[in-house]
């Protein structure tokens, strides 16, 4: 005999085997022991949390002729010709397949024909969101007065997809995600049957990397018992088949992003990608270790319901804990995040993933909220380590400073030059034009001064160095430029300044916009 997979071996043939949806299994249950059986039933929820199990349970036990507490007895020959696949009452179809009006049309044919045998007609309509707009059309109908033998049970995993006008004549069950410890405790109960030794904290990893799918949790586990077939599965074991990495590395990981050490962070990438290591798993192991050390950091009470982990790695996480900041964790969090969006399908996985590794080691390379207290914290750290931390960047040539922006008694009007005039007399509109691109830089625009340096250049001051690297980024650059290029037909070189609050105040600083009158016109 041909070997059958784990899941569909163990197909739950009884409601006490369903596991994990407890409200829908004792709804059913009652409604089945007080003959309340429904005509429609839409079952929604994520892959693999029972709905085709728990539809071919109902369909098994409506027509079962000795019933057992709501369950079917399953030994009377209508439940085991539904268990073989061989009963005409029960009638399953694959929407993804069959979504045509045409089909739609037998199914409302055949509905009129009663069972041969047993009470009931049952068509399961799988993934019935792919249905097209006409077959839902032609199938409503039906489903809403169909004959007194028939039972329509429609299952699918985007309930979003399905038209109002089925949805409100069906009574609709939501399947839950399946908790970590259920998950584990089924594994455990399937390997006791099966006689094979699997270690109970490999069980526990392959229950959430399921991600709270029984099926998936099933399929997992028998890839890697037929891996390592013979042996004992240990945790090492399920790592290796899954691709995955042990919190130790992460620990690794999260030292030398703190420390800065870039070089360090992709000499662990090299170790992890040289180990056979799938990078998207990686990435999403690596968010979950955060997520696990931002909850041992703001809660109280941490148990194992809230971070699946062994006590002691718990412990561990704590001390790793304490040296972390909440804000900084959520910035780490943020970055993996959206890599996580891009990696999946991504050619190049592992140059993103050093991309998402060289931001974490260099906030600076960000501007928003969170990226900011990174840089104070380390700034923080390193005057509490007594490290001398320089403010100012050297400059090797006078040449190469910043020109200074002129004060307004040193200029008069008419010495400036004709491209800086017409870009003053514009600039409200240029500011209007740069906020539709970019509308973050807008404000910042609005609130610093249009200037002129002592070369006669035009100039932009900022009260504060943050508005300065904004205003300064390349592509922030870019759309300045595109923006004045479009509008005056050439091209003006732009300069960006933050002043010196110790030497300086932006009310002494020259307005070019103020001082500039010109009836300049743009349409």
């Amino acid at each position: 005999m041909s070997y059958m997979a784990l899941y569909r071996k163990f197909r739950p043939d009884n409601f006490d085997d369903v596991k994990g949806q407890d409200h829908i299994v004792t709804t059913l249950r009652n409604q089945i022991k007080a003959g309340r059986i429904g005509h429609a039933y839409l079952f929604t929820g994520t892959r693999g949390t029972g709905k085709t199990s728990v539809a071919k349970l109902l369909a098994k036990t409506v027509n079962c002729k000795n019933p057992r507490e709501g369950n079917p007895c399953n030994e009377c020959s209508m439940c085991k010709g539904i268990i073989s696949a061989t009963s005409m009452n029960v009638i399953e179809i694959d929407a993804a397949s069959n979504n045509g009006v045409e089909d739609v049309r037998n199914i409302v044919e055949e509905v009129r024909y009663s069972p041969t045998e047993g009470k009931y007609k049952v068509y399961i309509i799988d993934e019935v969101h792919m249905l097209s707009g006409a077959a839902f059309n032609a199938l409503l109908k039906t489903i809403e007065e169909p004959p007194s033998y028939v039972i329509f049970i429609l299952a699918t995993t985007e309930v979003h997809k399905i038209p109002v006008t089925v949805l409100s004549r069906c009574q609709r069950y939501d399947f839950k995600r399946i908790s970590v410890d259920t998950i584990a405790e089924r594994l455990r109960e399937l390997m006791d049957k099966e006689k094979l030794e699997v270690e109970d904290k490999a069980l526990r990893y392959i229950a959430r990397v399921a991600d709270g799918s029984l099926r998936d949790a099933i399929s997992l586990l028998d890839q890697c018992i037929s891996y390592y077939l013979g042996e004992t599965v240990t945790y090492d074991n399920v790592l290796d088949v899954l691709g995955t990495v042990d919190t130790k590395v992460f620990s690794q990981l999260l030292k030398a992003v703190n420390s800065q050490d870039v070089a360090e962070c992709i000499r662990i990438l090299d170790d992890v990608e040289a180990s056979g290591r799938e990078l998207s798993q990686f990435t999403i192991d690596f968010i979950w270790y955060l997520r696990n050390l931002l909850l041992v950091k703001t809660t109280e009470n941490v148990n194992d319901i809230i971070i699946d982990i062994s006590t002691e790695n718990l412990m561990l996480l704590k001390q790793e804990a304490q040296s972390m900041d909440e804000d900084i964790l959520m910035r780490y969090i943020r970055v993996f995040s959206e890599l996580s969006n891009q990696i999946r399908y991504a050619p190049r996985k592992r140059v993103l993933l050093e991309i998402a590794l060289i931001k974490l080691c260099k906030p600076q390379m960000e501007l928003n909220y969170d990226s900011l207290i990174n840089r104070i914290k380390i700034l923080e750290d390193k005057l509490e380590k007594g490290i001398v931390v320089k403010t100012e960047s050297k400059k090797s040539k006078p040449s190469e400073e910043e020109p200074e922006p002129i004060k307004k008694q040193e200029i008069l009007p008419e010495a400036l030059p004709e491209e800086l005039k017409k870009v003053a007399g514009i600039w409200s509109n240029i500011i209007t034009q740069i906020t539709k691109k970019a509308p973050a830089l807008g404000p910042v625009l609005n609130s610093a001064t249009l200037s002129v340096d002592d070369n006669k250049g035009l100039m932009i001051v900022t009260a504060n160095v943050f508005d300065k690297e904004l205003i300064d980024t390349e592509k922030n650059r870019k759309v300045i430029n595109e923006i004045i290029t479009k509008m005056l037909q050439r091209s003006v070189q732009i300069n960006v300044r933050c002043i010196d609050k110790d030497k300086e105040d932006m009310k002494d600083v020259f307005d070019l916009t103020k001082i500039v009158k010109v009836p300049i016109q743009y349409e």
